[in-house]
């Protein structure tokens, strides 16, 4: 997976911050980095689509469950649908 990739996932999910105030209180956060790496690892895996709109509502779903399952909080669909466009964006708009 490249860094730069990487990067750039990690800092649409710090301008996101949906954590909100209680980033603050992640000790090991390090601007979701692990979280950018996991969805990374997940949409590798999982995108069987060709289709745009059917990637994009699948990197959603991949962003929100991973959130969600990373620090217990909720998260709507509707919530995840820029950053997850975002994301679809820096992977296959190159």
């Amino acid at each position: 997976m490249e860094q730069e990739i990487i990067d750039k996932v990690k800092r649409v999910l710090s301008d996101w911050n949906p954590l909100g105030e209680n980033a603050s209180k992640i000790d090991d956060l390090n601007e979701y980095e692990t979280e950018a790496i996991d969805i990374l690892f997940y949409i590798d895996l999982e995108i069987t689509s060709k289709r745009p709109i059917e990637i994009k509502k699948q990197i959603q779903k991949i962003v929100k469950e991973m959130l969600i399952d990373a620090f217990r909080i909720d998260l709507t669909n509707e919530e995840c649908r820029i950053p997850a466009e975002k994301i679809y964006q820096i992977i296959y708009e190159k």
